[in-house]
């Protein structure tokens, strides 16, 4: 039974992330495999947001957008690039300390330098295993993985000798896996859930807290425990689905690169890592569980007001891709649950909202819920409206995305029921009628019936674009072959 008090505080507010998770990766979204018992029950007695968005599809900008509220043109992370400063004035946990809120992250921040607070009171910190503070070469001794990484050296301290990379998979390596080698307690997604509980003991009573409790996983290394490898590694698992539009030749033979962003993965390789990344899932799901028993044991469930989601997909063989970046559903679309176990908002729960949300709405949600004024500099919106059922003719029409990344830099714009993409390299379109083609199977951009919505969404991403400073617009066409950079001018 849930332990009951009464209060005028402000509500807690936990702000639960995962890295990389797919938005279909739910038993109660209807996904054939995967367990996701308690994060079933987030939703069944919250509200779900379908048509959930993560617009930078990658970790640093998508984060950039949660601490910020903002949008990629404001915040200035179009793409993905370490070790440029976040100097960011006005952020989520700075708020909330500012309006008296005890704030604490436990696990992956992924921010520059690495121990930056960002507003926190404090952080303990894991971000999984990064290239840019890992290479011995060119990394300052204070930057260093060995020094700033708390996971590290906690787990160092239990297992001398200890590695991130002692299992021999690459931080992006979608399409290989092997089971975790050490007691259970040691694996990084317990960590977060055993120092959040801490949290817990060593917080300030006469304050309402923060918690961000960020897990690295299901990102690679898939790695899970082996009791959660085998709830699915002898399942037939369904085969990710393949466009009419992708490249089924693999001629380079990139799907034998561990950590590819393409090709054709050897079938038995696929499914072994599909297997892996699904019992990460539920490894997850089960120490969520975990952490929401111990609050209702400190008599704080009823008071917490709970958000959950991911910073970005995971492609997982959709159209022979993989990883993370591409503007295809696998990649941009995110679980997002809104739950609010003591009642306090209002929400209508168990209901599946469809209105196109985002990392940027993250913010102004929590400091909506919590009753802290929203800041001007704030792009995204509060979702509580919409998840209190209310009219939401005020909500965004669309949403825009992109990504520089190289030869694959994108844009697309989408309103959860069509979307239009463009690479902004080689000009190439696509269109996707998601109300009839939800796995992006038919790149319709050139049939007739579609041409007049292909024009409207065009049209709706030149306006977009227009003024950007790679010239990717100019008010009347989009312009083929600008320069596509990482940060935008104003954050450099």
């Amino acid at each position: 039974m849930t332990h009951t008090k009464t209060t005028s505080k402000r509500p807690n507010v936990l702000l639960i992330t995962v890295d990389q998770m797919r938005f279909d990766c739910l038993s109660i979204a209807g996904h054939p495999i995967v367990e996701t018992p308690n994060l079933d029950e987030l939703a069944r007695t919250g509200v779900r947001f379908d048509r959930a968005y993560s617009a930078t599809p990658t970790c640093v900008p998508a984060r950039a957008a949660i601490f910020t509220g903002q949008s990629q043109r404001s915040h200035g992370r179009v793409g993905y690039r370490d070790c440029v400063p976040w100097k960011y004035d006005t952020t989520l946990p700075g708020e909330l300390a500012k309006a008296g809120y005890h704030t604490q992250c436990v696990g992956k921040m992924h921010v520059y330098p690495a121990r930056n607070l960002l507003g926190f009171h404090n952080v303990v910190m894991h971000d999984g295993y990064l290239h840019h503070n890992r290479f011995r070469h060119n990394v300052p001794a204070h930057e260093h993985f060995d020094q700033v990484d708390d996971y590290l050296v906690w787990l160092r301290e239990r297992v001398p000798g200890a590695d991130l990379t002692v299992l021999g998979l690459d931080c992006n390596a979608s399409t290989v896996a092997r089971p975790w080698h050490l007691p259970e307690m040691l694996h990084p997604t317990n960590w977060v859930v055993t120092q959040s509980i801490d949290f817990l003991r060593r917080r300030d009573p006469s304050k309402p807290f923060f918690l961000w409790m960020s897990f690295v996983r299901p990102h690679p290394p898939l790695d899970p425990l082996q009791a959660y490898l085998d709830l699915y590694k002898d399942i037939e698992i369904p085969d990710p689905p393949v466009g009419d539009w992708a490249d089924e030749e693999d001629l380079a033979q990139e799907g034998l690169n561990p950590v590819t962003f393409r090709g054709n993965v050897p079938k038995r390789r696929l499914k072994y890592a599909m297997a892996a990344y699904y019992a990460l899932i539920t490894h997850l799901d089960h120490q969520i569980g975990r952490f929401l028993q111990v609050l209702n044991e400190y008599g704080e469930l009823n008071e917490t007001i709970i958000v959950f989601t991911s910073d970005h997909g995971e492609l997982l063989g959709d159209h022979n891709l993989f990883r993370k970046s591409l503007p295809y559903e696998g990649s941009t679309r995110v679980p997002f649950i809104v739950n609010d176990p003591g009642n306090r908002l209002g929400l209508k729960r168990g209901t599946v909202a469809e209105e196109v949300v985002e990392m940027r709405d993250i913010m102004p949600t929590l400091l909506d819920a919590a009753g802290v004024a929203v800041p001007s500099s704030v792009d995204g919106k509060s979702v509580i409206g919409v998840a209190r059922g209310v009219n939401t003719d005020w909500w965004r029409d669309y949403l825009h995305g992109e990504q520089a990344q190289g030869n694959a830099s994108n844009h697309w714009v989408t309103n959860g029921k069509e979307k239009y993409i463009w690479f902004s390299q080689s000009g190439e379109e696509q269109y996707f009628n998601l109300e009839h083609d939800p796995n992006e199977l038919h790149n319709a951009v050139n049939d007739a019936d579609a041409q007049e919505r292909v024009l409207h969404w065009r049209q709706v991403l030149i306006r977009e674009l227009e003024g950007r400073e790679e010239g990717y617009s100019d008010g009347e066409k989009l312009i083929v072959g600008c320069n596509p950079i990482a940060c935008l001018s104003h954050i450099m």
